[in-house]
């Protein structure tokens, strides 16, 4: 199934090109308990029940009517991957606008890192970017959201701990900082349309994407080119941290990375999810408005 939020915050199920209005049933399936994480992502098992014995019948808005935000609303972090593919590895290490003349390490010396919540956004929000004398640079990846409150799961049972996947646009300002700081702003992570559950979307070890900007080809591979599988990725973040229902793992970007300015539309296609529409936008613009 593919699940949503959309417009004014309402939650649906994406099914033959339409969104069913599911906010009810969410509502009722997922109050908001004290715990740690999603509540709607932690009820997903309940809610896909219901669906299954008593579908929705009735269309809110088609898929081209509809603004998608994130369909995750309140994770407890956002992981990221740093150059988990080898030729985005060869290009950061061999442009100087990317590393900024800093050694670009491999993932397994550079670790993870997080970047703040309060970046996540949907594909109808758009990015802000807020320096316009600075690149601001667009990375698609799969992203992977957690279903399971987990910690020191192998390998082996790592995707048995997921909730779904979605599209991941994990944008960066070139510059000299930490990756946490200059992946963080407002925006700068952007997740959607929707979220395809786990068992609907299959293997994620074999997943093709593509990222178009202004109509022109950037970034083309699949994920059979991590270096770090999403099993490895999920099996090392819980080492580190406690996932919880709805945190998102960005599992890379692939070589191409490129700047976008004010006006710009990323267009991103992913086999087994869909294809997203993402405007850019000046941060600074926006507030005068």
């Amino acid at each position: 199934m593919n699940f949503c939020r959309y417009n004014d915050g309402r939650y649906g199920l994406v099914k033959n090109g339409d969104v069913y209005d599911i906010s009810d049933l969410v509502a009722d399936r997922s109050p908001r308990p004290a715990q740690r994480g999603d509540a709607f992502v932690r009820a997903l098992p309940a809610i896909v029940a219901e669906l299954t014995q008593h579908p929705p019948s009735a269309p809110s808005c088609s898929v081209e009517d509809a603004v998608f935000l994130s369909p995750v609303l309140n994770p407890t972090k956002l992981v990221a991957a740093p150059v988990n593919y080898e030729a985005h590895l060869a290009e950061a290490r061999s442009n100087v606008e990317l590393n900024f003349s800093k050694a670009v390490e491999r993932i397994e010396k550079a670790g993870l890192f997080l970047k703040a919540s309060s970046s996540l956004v949907g594909p109808g929000e758009g990015v802000a970017t807020r320096f316009p004398e600075r690149r601001c640079d667009h990375e698609i990846e799969l992203a992977v959201v957690i279903g399971t409150t987990c910690s020191y799961v192998s390998e082996a049972d790592a995707l048995d701990y997921v909730a779904g996947y979605a599209i991941g646009l994990d944008m960066s300002i070139r510059g000299p900082e930490d990756r946490s700081f200059r992946k963080s702003p407002d925006t700068f992570s952007v997740l959607g349309p929707w979220m395809v559950t786990a068992d609907a979307f299959g293997d994620p070890s074999n997943v093709s994407f593509t990222l178009r900007v202004n109509g022109e080809l950037r970034q083309q591979s699949d994920t059979s080119k991590l270096v770090f599988s999403v099993p490895k990725l999920i099996s090392w973040a819980s080492e580190w941290y406690t996932l919880h229902p709805g945190d998102v793992i960005y599992t890379g970007t692939p070589d191409g990375v490129g700047p976008v300015t004010d006006g710009d539309v990323m267009d991103c296609i992913m086999d087994g999810i869909g294809t997203m529409a993402v405007k850019v936008r000046s941060f600074q613009t926006a507030a005068l408005a």
